[in-house]
């Protein structure tokens, strides 16, 4: 992919371009991440170089970075499965982040990671990160794409209710997840929560199942 885009804030226009990444990202990768996943996220879920190769290698088409002005501001990765509706944990679905499981011909593009750079948030990259992947179901002809979405808003109200009443709450639109909440805005379904997907504090190491349906495609 090589798409190129204008966003704006505050009457201000900037260019921005969506590729795929490659080995001479890489260190650019890793800082990112380092910011926009700070502790208590775990430090070994931060992508490494061997990930980051064998993402370029396994699956190229998965492995998107987008640039504003030039400067690396975010990234989306993901794997083709067949099978997303297994209960699964992030370690498995994606083998630890290595994608070694990924299925050429999986009929779903499953997300492994998304990631923005704390400094540029506002400017809409995570919707544009997303448009690019349902581009990619459609040029592929896969079915659908889909994900586990952190919870990280949970942490604020963990004293205050479970973990399955602030699910349904953020689904029916009481209380905004700044994750959840945002992949609906994008156009994501959520299916069914999934507890014990990934060591993650602010969730309750929770996850929401989160879908998007290739629209020409029965």
């Amino acid at each position: 992919m090589n798409k190129n885009l204008y966003v704006f804030k505050n009457n201000k226009r900037y260019d921005v371009l969506i590729r795929n990444y490659h080995e001479q990202d890489f260190e650019d990768l890793i800082d990112l991440q380092r910011k926009a996943f700070p502790p208590p996220f775990p430090p070994d879920l931060l992508w490494n170089h061997e990930q980051l190769t064998s993402h370029i290698t396994r699956f190229p088409e998965g492995a998107l970075c987008i640039q504003v002005d030039g400067r690396t501001a975010g990234s989306i990765t993901a794997l083709r499965t067949n099978h997303p509706n297994e209960s699964h944990t992030w370690e498995q679905i994606t083998s630890d982040g290595y994608i070694k499981n990924h299925e050429d011909d999986g009929e779903v593009l499953y997300i492994v990671d998304i990631c923005i750079d704390p400094d540029y948030r506002g400017l809409g990259l995570g919707k544009e990160l997303m448009r690019a992947m349902y581009e990619t179901v459609v040029y592929l002809g896969v079915k659908k794409l889909a994900g586990g979405s952190r919870m990280p808003g949970y942490k604020k109200v963990q004293d205050q209710m479970t973990v399955e009443k602030y699910y349904e709450k953020v689904v029916k639109g009481e209380l905004n997840d700044p994750v959840v909440t945002f992949l609906m805005k994008s156009g994501r379904m959520p299916e069914r929560l999934m507890k014990n997907y990934l060591e993650d504090e602010d969730s309750a190491d929770c996850a929401v199942l989160m879908t998007w349906k290739n629209p020409f495609m029965t």
